[in-house]
């Protein structure tokens, strides 16, 4: 992958689980506090590192809320953060990162530096504040066992190889989630009908959820009346009502749904695949969402967009990927 995708990519992950737990707290600002907690639910290297040493999310924030108020205790102030709630970032908005934050992200990728997660995490460590140092510190560990075991898991032999997801005929596109539950959580949620609105952006509401859900099972639903905010979404009348069908569930580790537009002639559905791994803390989940190519002239005209395509597979992959994994946090 291009280093600069690559980055830019990381950065979006990394600001969207930070800023997701900023807002359980009801902050509009992310610190390098949040980064951190983005870093533990992180699929690379930097991730699978802090998790073999133990740290998972819970025992991770309860470290940070210590830390902070520790730190308040030490300059003689008597104050408390607000007790945490639900993550309310996607139904709200003006979030922004702090000062900080935001130039030890941008210093990650400077000067030849990968920007990956590794890269933050190791701009993270080296921060002055302390901050980090005590977090890691009540988590039982330090900063150098921390990059030893990042050095480990960003050694050649440890990387784990994509998995190529390429089918002939069809557009197609994966991506990586670790999700913070056991597996067996996740595969119960991926496998509900009634839950598919909670990480599909295109399904508002699904009819018939009460259906076993078993290979060639069709349910109809409909998109979205309104975003997680609540501002209306603007959508023509045959784009409105969708069909899910289930392809295949294979208990424990592959899920296969696809996504049709009825009232559109000759559209294509959307297949999305989950595939489950046990990972340590929890489950590793890679998904896939693939389509038909259009034949004829038509392809040929679609053939310049493809870098769009790409970009607009990734979003809808990101999407849903966050969706899941903000459903464990």
């Amino acid at each position: 992958m291009n280093r600069l995708v690559r980055a830019a990519q990381t950065s979006q992950a990394l600001s969207l689980a930070a800023m997701e737990e900023a807002s359980r707290l009801g902050l509009r600002e992310a610190d390098i506090d949040h980064l951190f907690l983005a870093l533990v639910i992180n699929d690379q290297s930097a991730g699978r590192a802090l998790r073999e040493l133990d740290i998972d999310l819970d025992s991770a924030r309860l470290a940070v809320e210590e830390q902070r108020d520790a730190q308040l205790t030490s300059l003689g102030i008597e104050a408390s953060f607000p007790e945490a709630g639900r993550i309310v970032f996607h139904e709200t908005d003006g979030y922004e990162w702090t000062r900080r934050a935001r130039d030890l992200i941008a210093k990650s990728s400077s000067k030849g530096k990968p920007g990956d997660a590794a890269a933050v995490l190791r701009e993270l460590v080296a921060e002055p504040s302390g901050l980090i140092t005590g977090i890691l510190g009540r988590l039982g560990t330090t900063s150098d066992a921390l990059i030893e075991r990042l050095d480990r898991a960003d050694s050649p032999s440890m990387k784990s190889m994509p998995v190529s997801a390429k089918v002939k005929g069809r557009t197609t596109g994966p991506t990586e989630n670790f999700i913070s539950a056991p597996l067996d959580e996740v595969w119960a949620f991926l496998t509900d009908p009634a839950r598919i609105p909670e990480w599909e952006p295109s399904i508002g509401t699904l009819d018939q959820t009460s259906q076993e859900a078993k290979p060639g099972t069709v349910w109809e639903g409909t998109a979205p009346a309104t975003y997680p905010d609540g501002k209306p979404v603007k959508i023509k009348p045959q784009f409105r009502r969708r069909s899910v069908e289930l392809i295949a569930i294979h208990r424990p580790d592959r899920i296969a749904w696809s996504f049709g537009y009825p009232d559109v002639a000759q559209s294509n559905s959307v297949l999305t695949e989950f595939a489950l791994a046990n990972a340590t803390g929890g489950t590793q989940l890679r998904i896939t969402r693939s389509w038909s190519r259009r034949r004829g002239w038509r392809g040929l005209v679609a053939w310049p967009l493809r870098p769009i395509q790409k970009f607009l597979v990734w979003i809808t992959l990101f999407q849903t990927g966050s969706a899941i994994s903000r459903t464990f946090r």
